[in-house]
C-alpha cells in the first residue's frame, strides 16, 4: 500500500530531489506501485518509534522528511503530475495536493486521515488543501475525515481528470509528452509567480509579472515561438 516507513521517506526524498535537479527531466509524473497512490505514514514503524524513541526524534520527521517533501514537489521549475492509481490517504494526499496536476484512476479514492488518528496535518495540506477546494470544504475534509471517491473528487476539484483504471497509464503519459514538448523556461516562470501571488499584494504580484515576463521573453524560446507564429509553423521549445 505504499506506507511510508524512514527509509522509503528517505529514498523518495532523494528520488524528488534527483528529479529537480535533472536538466533533462522536462516533467515528473509521481505515481504508486501496486493497488494503492500511498497511505501516509507507517504506523506499525510509528508505534514502534513511540516506544523506542523521545518525542523530538519520533516527529523529527516531519522537518526531515515530510516537509522538504511537499517542499520538492511544490516548487519544483517542471510541471509534476500525481498520477493517482489508488488509495491516497493522509501524507499521500498532501503528496497528490502538492503536485500541479493531479490524474486519478476512477478505482482511486482519497482521505485526509490524520484527524482519525488525533493529529493535526503535515506534507503541506494546511496550505494546499484550502488552495484546492476552497476553505470551508478543505475545514469539513481535515475535521471529518471519510473516503473521497474518484467521481467526487473531480467534482470538487481535487483532481483534473478520472479515467478508468486500465487507461490511467497511457492518459498520463500523453500529458506528460505534452508539458515535455512544451516551453518549460514559461512553466516554470508560471509556477513561480502563482506561488509568489498566494502570498503578496496584486501590486507586488504585478511587479513580480513584469519580471517574470522580462525574464521569458529574453528567452529563446520566446523568440523561436513567434517567429513560427508569423510563419504559422508549430514551435518547437527548447528550455532555454
Amino acid at each position: 500500500m505504499n506506507s511510508l516507513d524512514i527509509a522509503t521517506k528517505e529514498e523518495l526524498l532523494a528520488a524528488i530531489q534527483r528529479a529537480a535537479s535533472d536538466t533533462e527531466a522536462r516533467c515528473v509524473v509521481v505515481t504508486g506501485s501496486g493497488r494503492a497512490f500511498c497511505v501516509g505514514q507507517d504506523l506499525r514503524e510509528h508505534i514502534t518509534n513511540m516506544s523506542s524513541k523521545s518525542l523530538d526524534e519520533v516527529w523529527a520527521t516531519v522537518d526531515d522528511h515530510y516537509s522538504p517533501i511537499a517542499s520538492g514537489i511544490a516548487t519544483m521549475e517542471k510541471p509534476v503530475i500525481a498520477a493517482i492509481n489508488g488509495v491516497a490517504a493522509g501524507a499521500g494526499m498532501s503528496m497528490a495536493l502538492a503536485c500541479d496536476w493531479r490524474v486519478a484512476a476512477d478505482s482511486a479514492s482519497f482521505t485526509t486521515a490524520f484527524i482519525g488518528v488525533g493529529l493535526s496535518c503535515d506534507t503541506g495540506m494546511s496550505w494546499t488543501l484550502p488552495r484546492v477546494v476552497g476553505q470551508t470544504k478543505a475545514i469539513e475534509l481535515l475535521l471529518w475525515p471519510r473516503t473521497v471517491d474518484a467521481p467526487e473528487a473531480l467534482e470538487i476539484g481535487l483532481v483534473n481528470w478520472v479515467f478508468p483504471a486500465d487507461r490511467l497509464a497511457a492518459e498520463v503519459a500523453d500529458i506528460a509528452a505534452r508539458l515535455v514538448a512544451g516551453p518549460t523556461l514559461a512553466f516554470a516562470a508560471v509556477k513561480e509567480s502563482v506561488r509568489y501571488a498566494a502570498t503578496h499584494t496584486l501590486t507586488e504580484s504585478l511587479a513580480f509579472e513584469s519580471r517574470m515576463m522580462a525574464s521569458t521573453g529574453g528567452s529563446e524560446d520566446h523568440r523561436n515561438a513567434v517567429q513560427s507564429f508569423v510563419a504559422k509553423a508549430k514551435p518547437t521549445f527548447e528550455g532555454r
